[in-house]
């Protein structure tokens, strides 16, 4: 069985050494005590609860370093863990909830109310704490539990996470991640990015979307580096913490490295030790590239999504200027193509298509949506929905997104979803949803709703209606009321010609 086991391989290699030094507490956690935590607590809760391989296990929480070890125990085990997003709402918890059909449900306390609003049929019947007298926490320091030796189950095909998207039909999808697409995510990677041990991050993405676990996380763990973990970004702790963690390698998206470069910490840190900055999720302005540079922090742009890698393009530091706007080249192990509206590959330069992955990063499927994924994922190749070019030299730009989904303050956000939940409302007759410019999140939310005949909503009415069924990222910033949406002869709604 080929060794899927990364934490127990760098417990018997290095056990000193340092993988996860929590920023809040200055606590330090080395390889073996990663490797024991992860047995005690996996030892705990197969006995406990009597989880066995293939079980989902949902999880709701912020960003605790507990996470960590959590989740290397669910894998221990042979199950499969289920992040939910902390900011949904009860109705889309619920929906999570009964989608996996989880054995067992690990929340925080401050969720207990939350949770009290979900449907009776969608909660586990198991249910433990994350925190609290009898979580996590007490579970690992407790040397009364058993912290016997287990050996990981399964192989690279071996699924051990469903990350949950928002879906262009209204309904999320679990995309389904094995142990394989870690590994061979995590190769590439590193090999791209060209990670030694002594590499030194940050770890601040939340743990319920792809770039918490496989962007930096997963390929750190796997290479034996260190992370230091914050429960979430503060654009003032971090710069601080490049310093004084001598960090080589910072994540962010262009509007949270924005936000650092406008704090008067910027202007008092040096950032010598960091090699090169990774923005993901859209572009980098060219200006707000060249003050990280001035800076002495190369940009490396770089482009992936949930169903495949994440890490599938890279831009080179050398190449930030000269190919401003580009993703840069695939990573390892990845075959690419673009493809036509016809169905036929693009070989020309300049020329815009969809485009198409191949490799063994690729994900399974989504989790119990078998139509899902034989639409997604077709001989083979998996249709990202993205619409990219290529230029002479080979380096890919983003031209654009097949499907309506837009990114507001990093987080994926689709219409559709949005739509259903304007359009549930007694006095509105139908909703279109686009995603305009925003200064802060980069895109955000605009709603175009139609009233019911005679009925009167103001536009605060709509978002707290919103507001109440649907996470804060999701809901529009904006609403404008119309008397009829824009549609073609078959009845759909031509987006296009709605007022930005």
């Amino acid at each position: 069985m080929f060794q899927v086991d990364w934490i127990k391989m760098w417990a018997d290699y290095t056990p000193e050494r340092i993988a996860i030094e929590d920023a809040h507490t200055g606590q330090c956690f080395s390889y073996q005590d990663y490797f024991q935590y992860s047995c005690r607590l996996a030892n705990h809760i197969k006995q406990e609860y009597n989880v066995s391989e293939g079980d989902r296990i949902a999880v709701l929480s912020t960003n605790e370093v507990e996470y960590f070890f959590l989740f290397d125990a669910i894998k221990r085990i042979g199950a499969i863990m289920a992040p939910i997003n902390f900011r949904l709402t009860p109705p889309e918890i619920s929906y999570i909830l009964k989608d996996c059909q989880s054995s067992l449900f690990i929340h925080q306390q401050q969720y207990t109310e939350t949770i009290q609003q979900i449907e009776n049929v969608a909660i586990p019947k198991q249910v433990m704490e994350f925190d609290g007298p009898q979580g996590i926490h007490k579970i690992i320091s407790d040397s009364n539990i058993s912290d016997l030796e287990l050996t990981m189950v399964g192989d690279l095909d071996t699924s051990c996470l469903i990350l949950y998207t928002s879906g262009t039909t209204g309904f999320p999808k679990g995309v389904i991640i094995s142990h394989g697409v870690m590994f061979w995510n995590s190769i590439s990677t590193g090999l791209r990015l060209n990670l030694t041990q002594d590499d030194v991050t940050l770890s601040f993405l939340p743990f319920f979307h792809t770039g918490g676990w496989n962007v930096l996380t997963t390929p750190f763990l796997h290479r034996g580096a260190k992370q230091v973990f914050m429960r979430k970004f503060d654009p003032d702790q971090v710069l601080s913490l490049c310093d004084e963690k001598q960090v080589s390698i910072l994540f962010g998206v262009p509007t949270t490295l924005d936000v650092m470069a406008r704090t008067n910490t910027f202007q008092k840190v040096n950032l010598d030790s960091v090699r090169y900055a990774i923005v993901g999720g859209e572009p980098m302005p060219i200006e707000l590239i060249k003050v990280w540079e001035d800076k002495g922090v190369p940009i490396r742009q770089g482009f992936g999504l949930t169903e495949f890698g994440p890490n599938v393009f890279s831009l080179s530091e050398k190449d930030s200027l000269r190919k401003i706007g580009s993703i840069g080249l695939p990573n390892f192990y990845i075959d690419v193509k673009i493809i036509d509206e016809n169905g036929i590959e693009i070989d020309e330069a300049d020329q815009i298509g969809e485009l198409a992955l191949r490799g063994p990063a690729c994900t399974q499927g989504y989790w119990n949506n078998p139509d899902a994924t034989a639409k997604t994922i077709r001989a083979g190749w998996l249709y990202t929905g993205d619409m990219v070019k290529r230029d002479e030299e080979g380096y890919y730009y983003v031209a654009g997104r097949k499907k309506d989904m837009y990114i507001s303050g990093g987080e994926n956000v689709y219409p559709a979803e949005i739509e259903q939940v304007i359009s549930s409302h007694e006095n509105i007759h139908e909703a279109a949803v686009i995603g305009v410019s925003h200064d802060q999140w980069g895109e955000a939310g605009k709603a175009f709703v139609v009233l019911e005949e005679g009925a009167h909503l103001t536009a605060e009415q709509v978002l707290v209606y919103c507001r109440e069924r649907l996470a804060k990222f999701k809901t529009p910033r904006y609403v404008k009321f119309v008397s009829e949406l824009p549609k073609g002869d078959s009845g759909k709604i031509l987006k296009r010609k709605l007022n930005r």
